[in-house]
């Protein structure tokens, strides 16, 4: 039963990440292809805990952590860059 439950993951995390890739590749902003770049992260994030439950240890557990700081931490920099960057030319 667990390898079934393991396929049907893989399939979705795959077709997952091949849209989010694809949104990378053609997003036609700069906060599209964070947003993808958020996703894929998220996507890597959960297959390794998927990986974690499956063969039941914690070895990327700080990797997963890791992951989210920077996925995080990324999102809220482009954010504020781009936050940043439409409130000046209104100033002028």
């Amino acid at each position: 039963m667990m390898h079934i439950v393991l396929a049907v993951t893989a399939v979705i995390f795959s077709l997952a990440a091949a849209a989010a890739i694809i949104r990378i590749a053609r997003g036609p902003s700069l906060l599209d292809r964070v947003l993808a770049t958020d996703v894929l992260l998220a996507i890597l994030g959960g297959a390794l805990c998927i990986d974690m439950a499956v063969n039941r240890h914690l070895n990327n557990l700080m990797l997963v952590v890791a992951i989210s700081i920077i996925g995080f931490i990324g999102s809220v920099t482009v954010a504020r860059f781009v936050a940043d960057r439409r409130v000046k030319p209104d100033e002028s």
